[in-house]
């Protein structure tokens, strides 16, 4: 049975930093290229971060580079999403993906951004 479970999300303050983790079973991890997308309250999915299968290559969007960082443990089958400097237009549900031969998601975690 294949799952992907966030957690580490929370409450943080503007500035703020949180540590997002994905775990995955039930897949060959180490095959799957996998991402963090996140969806803000009344808004569509928003692609963040994503890293090759072997951690080589990483991607962001405009909006958190520099201030986010996406890094795997293919030993641990986890994958994370380090967010420093934190902002308020940062709130969001944040999703753990990973796609190869096929595409799997996780239920999110909420993160929220607020003094």
């Amino acid at each position: 049975q294949v799952q992907l479970v966030e957690s580490g999300g929370g409450l943080a303050q503007p500035g703020g930093s949180l540590r997002l983790s994905c775990a995955a079973s039930g897949f060959t991890f180490s095959r799957y290229a996998m991402s963090w997308a996140r969806q803000a309250p009344g808004k569509g999915l928003e692609w963040v971060s994503g890293i090759s299968s072997d951690g080589s290559d990483t991607y962001y969007v405009d909006s958190v580079k520099g201030r986010f960082t996406i890094s795997r443990d293919n030993g641990k089958n986890t994958v994370y999403l380090q967010m420093n400097s934190l902002k308020p237009e940062d709130t969001a549900v944040y999703y753990c993906n990973a796609k190869f031969l096929r595409e799997y998601w996780g239920k999110g975690t909420l993160v929220t951004v607020s003094s």
